[in-house]
């Protein structure tokens, strides 16, 4: 609309370009802007010098959002990051009553345009604030058009006023006249409409993403192991898209975000593991190889203490049956072979503990020891004699990483294909259709390993990438993971730059990652201290600088 001429002397022109104003302030999709564009096109339609844009707060108050003044060369709010430091008007006095006496809240009261002359040698109103505005720039405040801008229930919005008419071929200081009024009347109708449709569209955005929050928050605290991953994983997810997009170098340095595609993917961030609400809390919140309703391991120390019970009732049997045959006891030697038996029974006890730990890797000789020791035999509490282990327990216990049996891992896994089926299931906007293919791809590899769909990288758009690798990093470096200690900066970076190696991460984000710092920034904002430690990425595997 800018690019008009300033000038328009003809009503028709000036109505064929309320028209063109209407229309683009359909398509504003900034509040910020769409407020500027009313209060700018209003100044040209009617040829006023200046004017001043206020809307309604909740509190009864006109909030001045927009002051221009071409004479003065004053362009303050809107876009342009100088905040107006005028104190809002008051609606209403500390009585309830009405402030009328001010005219742009006479205007808004009433919901009538007021159209005023000359401010000078007007008595209704009060214009002292003008006068000393005057004074203080030399300006001269001279005809005022003030109108309402009313939503479609009636109620008043906001208010527009224009200040000095300007004569379009003189440039002198003139009234309103009534065509102007009409056209402004016209324009702020219009206005009104897009101002309300655009809070709306950002009320139900609010709400969209407040929805969207309470579910993630709602699976974070689903498992107290994995409070603040669906948090965390989209502000690294934003972070590393951004970091992608301002990079000038390295096979990235087209790609490109928009304001939509921002959205698009930290609504997919928010939503990427929706589909562990599907999940059994006992397979979430496994902290051990034995746990289920609990930790069964507290089952395996009473056997062992069983084992020792019985190993010292063996030996006083064997004392009896001695003395009973009349030989000599060796006390010592049998009380040493006890204490023998016991520290090996308290050795396997330690080492089982040990064992039912989630770990990263479950080597085949503690994986052989584990079978020896379920070989024992002991007697239940039903009296009947088995092995010291069960099959289930002996599975359980030899889990090669973390803690989880391959069933479990299943069940953990189709978290992702839940994920899928629920956010294709639900009606997008145009400017949200990628979110399923976004947030379903966070466990998908480059080589074609990953699940659930087998994608390779070229199947995967940039932004899905991306989200795998923030997915990986968050879950490597959280701390609140049950299986695992918190893990060092240096050691997360190390495992990602092997993933880059093995083919299951994008190659060129992960050197963006590196050579952006985006790695720190987090670390920086979501670990503990005592996990950032130094990072010497020159040695990190499959890391190549972008320079």
């Amino acid at each position: 609309m800018e690019n008009e001429q300033d000038n328009v002397p003809d009503l028709l022109s000036r109505f064929k370009t309320l028209l063109k104003v209407g229309v683009a302030l359909s398509a504003e999709k900034d509040g910020t802007r769409l407020l500027e564009m009313i209060l700018k096109e209003a100044k040209r339609i009617a040829f006023a010098d200046g004017g001043t844009l206020y809307t309604r707060t909740d509190d009864n108050k006109l909030k001045f959002e927009i002051m221009l003044s071409d004479t003065l060369k004053i362009h303050t709010g809107g876009t342009s990051g100088v905040p107006v430091i005028l104190p809002s008007l008051l609606l209403y006095n500390k009585k309830g009553e009405p402030n009328l006496d001010k005219v742009a809240v006479c205007a808004a009261i009433r919901g009538e345009t007021i159209n005023i002359p000359d401010a000078y040698t007007n008595t209704e109103f009060e214009f002292s604030g003008t006068r000393a505005f005057d004074k203080q720039t030399g300006y001269r405040s001279q005809s005022f058009l003030t109108v309402p801008m009313k939503n479609h229930d009636g109620e008043m919005i906001g208010v527009l006023q224009l200040i000095n008419a300007l004569d379009p071929v003189t440039g002198e200081i003139g009234v309103f006249g009534s065509s102007e009024q009409e056209l402004v009347e016209s324009l702020a109708s219009q206005a009104a409409v897009a101002l309300i449709n655009q809070r709306l569209l950002e009320e139900q955005r609010s709400l969209f993403e407040s929805l969207i929050e309470l579910i993630a928050t709602a699976i974070d605290e689903k498992s107290p192991y994995t409070g603040g991953h669906c948090r965390r994983v989209p502000e690294l997810t934003m972070m590393l898209a951004e970091a992608a997009a301002e990079t000038k170098v390295g096979p990235l340095k087209e790609f490109t975000l928009t304001e939509e595609d921002r959205y698009e993917l930290k609504v997919a961030g928010w939503l990427h593991d929706c589909g562990k609400i599907t999940i059994p809390e006992y397979v979430i919140d496994k902290s051990s190889k034995l746990e289920t309703l609990f930790d069964r391991i507290h089952l395996i120390d009473t056997r062992f203490e069983v084992l020792k019970r019985d190993a010292e009732i063996a030996m006083l049997r064997e004392q009896l049956a001695a003395q009973a045959r009349g030989e000599t006891i060796e006390e010592e030697a049998m009380d040493a072979k006890l204490a023998q038996q016991i520290e090996t029974l308290n050795d396997e006890r330690e080492f089982i503990r040990y064992c039912n730990i989630g770990r990263e890797h479950m080597s085949y000789a503690l994986k052989e020891r584990v079978l020896r020791i379920a070989q024992h035999r002991w007697v239940t509490p039903e009296g009947k004699e088995d092995y010291f282990l069960s099959e289930e327990e002996v599975d359980n216990l030899n889990i090669s990483r973390g803690t989880l049996t391959t069933e479990e891992r299943k069940i953990i896994n189709s978290h992702i294909d839940a994920t899928i089926s629920m956010l294709e299931a639900l009606p997008y906007p145009k400017y949200l259709q990628r979110v399923p293919e976004y947030a379903g791809g966070h466990h998908e590899h480059m080589d074609g390993s990953g699940y659930p769909k087998g994608l390779t990288r070229e199947q995967m758009s940039i932004p899905a990438r991306v989200m795998g690798i923030a997915d990986i990093f968050e879950a490597l470096t959280a701390k609140d993971r049950p299986y695992k200690k918190p893990m060092h900066l240096s050691q997360a970076l190390a495992i990602l730059g092997q993933a880059k190696q093995d083919s299951h991460i994008d190659p060129d984000l992960f050197d963006v990652f590196i050579h952006e710092k985006v790695y720190l920034r987090y670390a920086e904002k979501f670990l503990a201290p005592q996990q950032i430690d130094e990072v010497d990425v020159t040695k990190l595997p499959g890391y190549k600088s972008l320079i």
